[in-house]
């Protein structure tokens, strides 16, 4: 399993239940990265999406205390309701062939962060006024960087790609 997500210097990741910025190349980056794959996210990510819809060509987990447990498939999108990380893992695991991440939000990070063995972080160089983060990984023993992107720059907005990796798993 991997998490993905882009933070700024202060490891924020939205506010007001939507993202700090969109940069054409980290969704791009993202699409490309996760099509095809299994991602798991929260509820309130799902309904930050564009008409409250599915990731198109994933299997989307959806974590959530609110709606009862339900598989909906269209097509190549499934879309998957649980209520626990366990739960979560369990459907993951139907799916062998294909890359699993965590894309959020908050909570789900912090919840799933532990069973990653990479985070893949699109690193901001500015900050925004964030009321959502991701934990820091430069400041967590358990993770280091084992690689960094090149400096790219979209509308005066400077960011890299870089990539972490858990040193030894905590579960």
């Amino acid at each position: 399993m991997k998490a993905i997500v882009a933070v700024d210097r202060n490891w924020g990741i939205g506010r007001d239940g939507g993202l700090l910025v969109s940069v054409p190349e980290d969704m791009k980056y993202f699409r490309e990265t996760t099509k095809g794959a299994v991602v798991i996210l929260g509820r309130k990510t799902l309904e930050s999406f564009p008409g409250g819809r599915p990731l198109k060509g994933r299997v989307n987990i959806v974590l959530s205390r609110k709606e009862d447990e339900r598989r909906i498939v269209d097509g190549n999108t499934e879309l998957v309701f649980v209520k626990t990380a366990a739960q979560a893992a369990a459907v993951a695991e139907n799916y062998p062939d294909r890359n699993v991440f965590v894309i959020g939000g908050e909570s789900i990070y912090l919840l799933l962060l532990p069973f990653c063995e990479e985070a893949l972080v699109t690193k901001l160089e500015t900050t925004f006024p964030a009321d959502t983060f991701f934990p820091n990984l430069d400041l967590e023993e358990n993770w280091e960087k084992c690689e960094t992107g090149e400096m790219r720059e979209w509308e005066g907005l400077r960011f890299h790609f870089d990539r972490y990796r858990q040193i030894t798993k905590t579960v």
